[in-house]
């Protein structure tokens, strides 16, 4: 047995269904699958990943925190830089606030949240980053060496 063969859907508790599939479908453009009633799932159509929303009748009102043990953020993949700006520009004409893209050393990240407060990122890896990526795919890379590269890497961007 090799572990598991990838992720089959991401499950995030709402305060509001209606709400949440408004920003789901809305803001990211996902396409609704089923709906029963406590559980609405949704696909992308791209890459086949999928989200199912629950409401759940003993849950709170609360807002979703990072602080709490559990779920910290959500990360999605985007093809390139500029998508992010374009990403950016939909949230602004859509009134979604996010923190402006950063560009760090891996990759670039456009931080949002959704309507219950859940973070979520959107990042563009750079062309270090996925060469590193192929290759793990490809070889066991020892974590000593792993480290090594990305010390390396590091101060080389100093």
């Amino acid at each position: 047995m090799r572990g598991f063969a990838g992720i089959d859907h991401l499950g995030l508790s709402v305060t509001d269904l209606d709400r949440s599939e408004h920003f789901y479908t809305v803001v990211l453009g996902l396409k609704p699958l089923m709906d029963s009633g406590t559980v609405r799932t949704f696909i992308d159509r791209e890459t086949g990943f999928v989200l199912a929303l629950s409401k759940h009748e003993l849950g709170t009102d609360a807002p979703f925190t990072e602080l709490t043990t559990g779920l910290d953020h959500i990360g999605l993949t985007a093809a390139s830089r500029d998508e992010l700006v374009e990403w950016e520009r939909r949230f602004d004409a859509l009134g979604v606030p996010y923190t402006p893209i950063r560009d760090e050393a891996f990759a670039s990240h456009l931080n949002f949240r959704d309507p219950d407060n859940i973070a979520l990122e959107l990042s563009a890896s750079n062309a270090v980053y996925d060469g590193w990526m192929a290759e793990l795919r490809e070889r066991d890379i020892p974590a000593d060496e792993i480290r090594a590269r990305v010390m390396d890497y590091l101060e080389g961007l100093k």
